[in-house]
């Protein structure tokens, strides 16, 4: 993959939650998809799952989505990608971050990984909210 392709993503998750993920995204996005790789950290122990990563990243801009922050898959990303101002970790990985990462990943790494973050937060919510009128009444909900 040329520079000019843009940054790679790597979702890293417990069990089948990052194939799930990138599915999702494939079937949502088409070939936007081709630079977005699912890892699962089933199996592996941290050493297996720093090891490959760092067979991973090569030297394209790389962010990497893990699940859970303090978890053996954010452990293992932060490990590898501390060093290095061509790698990111985004943690709490959500479908719509991953949608906008591979329509936007030509963006320089730091932007890609502010607009995840941002865009991860911004797509949870609740519904509906507890003032919002009732379609059938138009009162507020109770």
């Amino acid at each position: 993959m040329s520079e000019a392709e843009g940054a790679r993503g790597v979702v890293l998750s417990h069990a089948d939650m990052a194939d799930g993920l990138v599915g999702a995204v494939r079937r949502i996005a088409g070939g936007a998809a081709d630079g977005l790789i699912a890892l699962s950290n089933e199996g592996k122990s941290p050493q297996q799952l720093r090891e490959e990563l760092d067979a991973l990243f090569g030297d394209t801009p790389t962010l990497v989505f893990v699940d859970l922050q303090a978890g053996s898959c954010g452990m293992a990303a932060l490990s590898c990608c501390r060093e290095s101002d061509r790698r990111r970790v985004v943690c709490g990985v959500n479908l719509p971050m991953l949608l906008d990462f591979v329509f936007n990943r030509t963006l320089p790494l730091a932007e890609l990984a502010e607009r995840a973050v941002e865009t991860g937060r911004n797509a949870i919510a609740t519904s509906p909210s507890p003032a919002a009128a009732s379609p059938v009444d138009g009162k507020p909900a109770s």
